[in-house]
């Protein structure tokens, strides 16, 4: 069953209401399909490269980003997280290391809603699954882009503010418990894009991205999570600093 936090128990938002974004644009290239499935593009196959072009114009047809986001101050830390006041707080390994030293919090939700993943759903089952995994790729690729615009939002608001920003964390990272998800969703209205949390703290729609990250005069903007994981070594995945 969803999630849905009490009306009664959501506190007020310290720092006015959270911002409603839906003038984000996400173009899609073939290339970022394949990136999207975890094809490199100089090792792809002729039919799925020409599945990832097909796919384009359905996937920018399906596409709805909307996002939120809401910058909170910081009322402490304590052992292993970071408190927001309201009986609220983030806890973890991760917090503590990615936040240490914000003085306040970036919230931010977004998601590209339910339409491109329920058509990924009719595909498969209508038996069309290279279509289908190019399409998934498609919307991989453009939740990832939707949440790094937001974050350049973010980052325009901490440059007004004359602080620095932080790497992004997401609750269900390494070190960063994902039923702190819980927290996150009772701080943003996230019924205005269609969001909601499963009992798993799981996000539906699927294509969706919930992080925070930490403004201060002091945040070090080179991190980012892979630097905190256990499996940084040896992960063909890992990101480098934007």
């Amino acid at each position: 069953m969803p999630f849905r936090p009490s009306p009664d128990s959501a506190p007020a938002y310290p720092s006015g209401q959270p911002t409603l974004v839906t003038d984000l644009h996400v173009a899609i290239e073939a290339a970022h399909v394949l990136e999207g499935q975890g094809i490199p593009p100089s090792h792809v196959s002729p039919p799925l490269l020409a599945a990832a072009q097909e796919v384009l114009p359905e996937a920018q047809q399906l596409l709805a980003p909307a996002a939120l986001y809401a910058i909170l101050p910081v009322q402490d830390f304590e052992h292993q997280g970071v408190v927001l006041g309201h009986g609220l707080s983030f806890s973890g390994p991760l917090v503590a290391r990615a936040l240490a030293g914000a003085t306040q919090l970036a919230l931010a939700v977004c998601t590209i809603g339910p339409a491109l993943e329920e058509r990924v759903q009719t595909l498969f089952a209508a038996g069309d699954a290279l279509r289908a995994v190019a399409l998934e790729g498609a919307g991989i690729a453009a939740i990832g882009q939707l949440s790094a615009q937001v974050g350049v939002r973010i980052c325009d608001v901490a440059t007004r503010r004359g602080l620095s920003v932080g790497m992004r964390a997401s609750p269900g990272q390494e070190g960063w418990s994902i039923q702190q998800q819980r927290v996150l969703f009772s701080l943003m209205p996230t019924q205005q894009i269609g969001l909601q949390l499963t009992s798993s703290c799981l996000m539906l729609p699927r294509k969706s991205v919930s992080f925070v990250m930490g403004l201060g005069p002091d945040m070090r903007a080179d991190a980012v999570p892979c630097d905190f994981c256990s499996k940084r070594e040896r992960c063909q995945w890992r990101r480098q600093p934007a």
